[in-house]
This record gives structure tokens, C-alpha cells and sequence, in this order.
């Protein structure tokens, strides 16, 4: 409920503001976003079935072990927001800990290798407090709590998705701005318990003006509204060499030196200097790495999944209209590839008997022949 007050406050503010033409002109408009897929390598029965779920999953993160955690999507409004996986069954996860651990909207999740999980709460667009917390896998016991100024994550910002480096102490985080059209990369240290915004104002973390269609249905809010996520992929590479980036709409993938993000005495305009155009690519959420370097790209417009191969040439991996607008991805410890479905297009600003009707909602996974740690 707080979200769509959130969303039509904004509206409102910026009808009154602006003036029609300049709110379309700002947020609306668009062109087709060009089909970049092409014949998948793996056939149709590759896709094996992990869970049906009666609310649409965000994201989903695979432990070494295999456990398998997810999120709810919370525009999907669910009775509760993360979850394990049990016996094929979700179950509530619940953070032992001396004080009450509130989270509002978590989206975002990630297994590090430090055998904690991390969640993401983007606290409805900044109207709450923002944070990111994590949970020791063995003791279900809270090890970290970290809430985000007003600074770093304002009203109108979204905490999308994010990395965490092989050594634990620093994470990414891709804020997509999706209302406060403020993108941004935020840097986070673990140990100083310390975040910083970065390779903000710069075009590789602003959207090209593409208007999501899926399923034949564009996506837009109050008809005017284009869903145009900023920065919102995300993704590391595994020797922790590049952070992989883009928009939802946005034409190419960008890469950045990992270095230069941690250093802090680097100029600004070094470091967007370092920022590379690495490839062309489908219209993206999700995107994960292999122990190869392959970079793998949901494509939401055509329930696909591509990849990028470290020349950064483009295939079709994987083709399915039983993949909703695939969203969230992890590999597990058997080298599968895992894949929610989050089927957005019959979620956002729908009355909860419309969801429901749509349902079930889906987890899948794919087997690959690369190998990767799981949890990313």
C-alpha cells in the first residue's frame, strides 16, 4: 500500500510541477527496444522445474550446500518478503537476533563466501530507511546491520541489486533511481561500515529511452510512466577484476576496473574515464558470471536468457515462454544455473486478486557445462 502512495505522490508532484508534456517528455516516451536473441543452444526440456510459489520470486541466492533462499517480489504484495526453500517448500526466514530485525522491501539477495547471506532493503523507495544486513547460514544468527543515510539513499532511490567481493568487506550496489532518476553505484566497506555513491550523473548508469513490452504488454504506469530502471544489473566477475553494469534499457553493458572503485584518492573524472563499453546486449535484469568469464543476461522481452563471452560476442542460451520475465539469478553447487521468474508484467499496480489469478509463480534452473560459485 505504501509503495502506491509512494508512486502516486511522486505523480502527483510532478503533474503539478512539470506540467504533462514535461512529465512525458521526462519519464514517458520510448522507442522498441531491438530483439537481439537468436536459436538457443539448449533445448526446450533443459528447463527443470525448482518450485511453484504462490507470489511472484524477486531474487534467489544457492548456498554451497544447496540451500536455496529467494525473495518474494514485494510488488507482489506476499504475506511475508524472504524465504527459504525447505523440502521443496517456502518457509518464512527468521533472523535470530537480540533486537527485532525489520525489513520492508527486500528485493535483493546474495550468498558470499564468508557463508552469510545478504539481504538488500530498499525501504519503498527510500521513503523508509534503507539498509543491508547479513545472516550467518549455519546460525540463521544476524552478523551484520548497516542502514543507509539519506545521503547515500534518498527518497526516490532503489537499492536494486548488488555484488559482494570475494573477501566479504565490499559491496556493490546497483540504486536504479527508478522515481528519484538519480542513478548511482554504491560502494560499500564491510569493515568501516562506510558507503559512498559513485559513477553518478554519468551515462552508463542512465537508461536509453526504450519502453519495456512483455507479452505484448508495454510497460507503463498511469500511461505515461515508463518502467526505466537506472543502473540495475550488476554483476562481478569471478577473479573480482571488473564490476559488470547497466540499465534495464540501456544498449551495452558497461565494465569498470574494481580497483579504481575501492580507491578512494582516484579523481572523479578517472574514474568514469576507466568506464568501458564492453558489448552490445539484450534488454537486461538479472545478469550473473561463470568461472569462464561468460556473462549471462536475462532478457525479460523474450523470456530468454543470453550470453556475453569474454570477447563479448552474444548467444542465445535458453528460450522458454515459461520463463515470465526472468529476473533473479544464482548457481548452485551442481553447476546449475537457477532462474526466478518473477512475471512483473502481471504484478506491478495489480490488485492482489489479479496476482494471485496468474499464479503460480515460478523457480527454475538450467544445467550448464561452466562451472561458478554458487550464491552469486
Amino acid at each position: 500500500m505504501l509503495r502506491a502512495f509512494v508512486i502516486f505522490l511522486f505523480s502527483i508532484i510532478l503533474f503539478i510541477g512539470l506540467g504533462s508534456a514535461v512529465l512525458d517528455a521526462v519519464y514517458g516516451g520510448g522507442d522498441a527496444f531491438p530483439d537481439r536473441t537468436n536459436a538457443p543452444s539448449l533445448e526446450p526440456n533443459a528447463l527443470e522445474l525448482v518450485a511453484d510459489l504462490p507470489y511472484p520470486p524477486g531474487n534467489i541466492a544457492v548456498t554451497p550446500q544447496g540451500r536455496i533462499f529467494f525473495t518474494y517480489h514485494p510488488e507482489g504484495k506476499p504475506e511475508y518478503n524472504v524465504a527459504e526453500l525447505v523440502d521443496g517448500t517456502p518457509q518464512p526466514l527468521t533472523i535470530k537476533s537480540e533486537q527485532p530485525v525489520e525489513l520492508e522491501t527486500v528485493l535483493s539477495m546474495r550468498v558470499d563466501q564468508q557463508n552469510r547471506l545478504w539481504l538488500l532493503d530498499y525501504a519503498n523507495h527510500g521513503s523508509g530507511v534503507p539498509k543491508i544486513v547479513a545472516v550467518d547460514i549455519e546460525t540463521m544468527e544476524l552478523s551484520h546491520y548497516f542502514e543507509f543515510s539519506s545521503d547515500i539513499a534518498p527518497l526516490g532511490s532503489h537499492l536494486n541489486d548488488f555484488q559482494v567481493d570475494a573477501s566479504g568487506r565490499y559491496i556493490f550496489i546497483a540504486d536504479a533511481s527508478i522515481l528519484g532518476l538519480d542513478p548511482a553505484v554504491i560502494v560499500y566497506d564491510v569493515q568501516e561500515q562506510s558507503a559512498r555513491r559513485v559513477i553518478e550523473n554519468h551515462h552508463s548508469v542512465e537508461p536509453d529511452k526504450f519502453i519495456p513490452v512483455v507479452e505484448g504488454q508495454k510497460m507503463l504506469m498511469f500511461a505515461v510512466f515508463a518502467i526505466r530502471p537506472g543502473v540495475d544489473s550488476i554483476a562481478l566477475d569471478r577473479d573480482g577484476k571488473w564490476l559488470y553494469f547497466a540499465p534495464v534499457t540501456e544498449d551495452v553493458l558497461h565494465r569498470v576496473p574494481v580497483a579504481n572503485l575501492l580507491n578512494q584518492e582516484l579523481p572523479e573524472e578517472q574514474l568514469l574515464a576507466s568506464i568501458e563499453a564492453f558489448a552490445t546486449k539484450t534488454m537486461s535484469d538479472g545478469i550473473t558470471t561463470d568461472n569462464a568469464g561468460n556473462i549471462y543476461i536475462s532478457d525479460l522481452e523474450h523470456s530468454a536468457i543470453t550470453v556475453l563471452n569474454t570477447q563479448g560476442e552474444l548467444s542465445t542460451l535458453y528460450k522458454d515462454e515459461r520463463l515470465r520475465w526472468p529476473d533473479g539469478f544464482s548457481f548452485g553447487p551442481d553447476g546449475a544455473l537457477y532462474v526466478s521468474a518473477s512475471a512483473l508484467q502481471d504484478v506491478m499496480l495489480k490488485p492482489a486478486s489479479y496476482i494471485a489469478e496468474k499464479g503460480p509463480y515460478q523457480i527454475f534452473k538450467l544445467q550448464t557445462d561452466q562451472t561458478a560459485t554458487p550464491g552469486h
